[in-house]
């Protein structure tokens, strides 16, 4: 039986103190409203159990903390959530993560899943804000990415991060999950030896990290995260779907598949879609579609793009919807005001060569299609030529 720990104290003093007039950290969120998230303070213990021991990041709707399990002992990743977020994107993590944990499967995709242990709610000053509990992982893929040369992964990372992820996707969807969000931002770099949380714990206790210290709140900086080793995560649950079919805007915007864009019923395969997006992010250094104009998203220039690479949408996808008729004739030909871009994917791929580009642009051509019914499932496309190329 595993034995309380005690919490530790944290120290009070011997940090930078940083300016007051400087935004960081969450405050560089876009219409950034402090009331919204909780002040968390290292040290503080939630739920009579988690003791905050270090920040490790922020996003839009949470702060990010490693936290210690004063009832089990292992170091541990916790989420809490800002006060006004919509309480359905948490309570979807915690519904998806016990449907997942309740399937009794010897399927190694499962493992790639990062999900829930434990989920509360704390009492704030403007509020109450919902807490969830996941054992930690490393740093995400867009960050991981940027620390190769021209912001992309070599060919091999990229096979083996493109199989990991169908991997999972194929558990995720054999479970009747659509992730809905499928990006480099929600999959995170697995984690070998989870000594490397334990050596942050004591440099926030030896070396107490650089803060802002304001009247009703403490903003601290976020421990940087090395760069890990162990199998990868596909994580961030809020926006998944249980079922076969669905309606209703979903995905990011440059990563939307062309049946979100349209309204039309939609199912698993925006998943596979978004693997096909993703490519370029990981790869390339940069987006596959940019589908902006005038500073804003587009719908007519996202749809421009997509006709430029993988040509006209074939007369059942047009049939589909009647938003169809804004952008082409009955004949499937564009029509509307904003002109094709000039460009292919020989012309968009600029790292590889010969044979190499070829598999790639082959592996992308095949999950890239108008029609959802004619992109590969996961399985399918697991041991496609390109991704079993390793090394070579």
């Amino acid at each position: 039986m595993t034995r309380p720990a005690l919490a530790r104290r944290f120290p009070v003093g011997g940090f930078e103190n940083l300016s007051v007039l400087e935004p960081i950290e969450e405050e560089t969120i876009p219409d950034y409203k402090a009331d919204r998230f909780y002040p968390v303070q290292i040290g503080e213990v939630f739920k009579s159990r988690y003791q905050v021991v270090a920040k490790l990041g922020f996003g839009t709707a949470s702060t990010i903390w490693l936290c210690r399990d004063l009832k089990e002992g292992p170091l541990l990743t916790l989420k809490v959530c800002i006060g006004e977020q919509d309480a359905t994107e948490v309570n979807n993590e915690v519904v998806i993560s016990q449907h997942i944990k309740a399937i009794d499967a010897e399927h190694p995709g499962k493992q790639l899943l990062r999900l829930t242990l434990d989920d509360f709610k704390i009492n704030g000053p403007h509020g109450t804000h919902q807490c969830l509990v996941f054992h930690p992982l490393g740093m995400s893929f867009s960050k991981f990415r940027n620390l190769f040369p021209e912001n992309g992964l070599n060919k091999e990372l990229l096979q083996q991060t493109l199989q990991l992820v169908l991997l999972g996707l194929d558990f995720l969807h054999q479970a009747g999950v659509v992730h809905t969000d499928i990006s480099p931002n929600n999959i995170l770099l697995g984690v070998g030896d989870m000594s490397i949380f334990s050596e942050i714990e004591q440099s926030e206790l030896e070396h107490p990290s650089p803060r802002k210290v304001l009247p009703d709140r403490v903003v601290y900086l976020s421990r940087p995260l090395p760069i890990t080793y162990g199998p990868l995560a596909i994580c961030d649950f809020g926006a998944a779907r249980l079922g076969d079919r669905f309606q209703g805007d979903v995905m990011p915007g440059v990563y939307r598949a062309p049946e979100i864009i349209m309204g039309m019923d939609w199912d698993s395969k925006i998943d596979i879609w978004s693997v096909g997006v993703m490519i370029w992010d990981l790869f390339e250094g940069g987006r596959l579609f940019r589908a902006v104009k005038g500073g804003n998203l587009d719908d007519e220039q996202h749809l421009a793009e997509m006709v430029s690479l993988i040509g006209n949408p074939p007369t059942q996808f047009l049939e589909r919807s009647e938003k169809c008729r804004r952008y082409w004739d009955a004949e499937g030909n564009w029509i509307a005001a904003t002109s094709i871009p000039e460009q292919s994917f020989e012309m968009r791929e600029r790292r590889l060569k010969g044979k190499d580009q070829e598999l790639l642009l082959a592996f992308v051509r095949k999950i890239l299609c108008w029609l959802p019914e004619d992109r590969p499932s996961a399985e399918d496309i697991f041991e496609d030529e390109f991704l079993v190329q390793h090394g070579t």
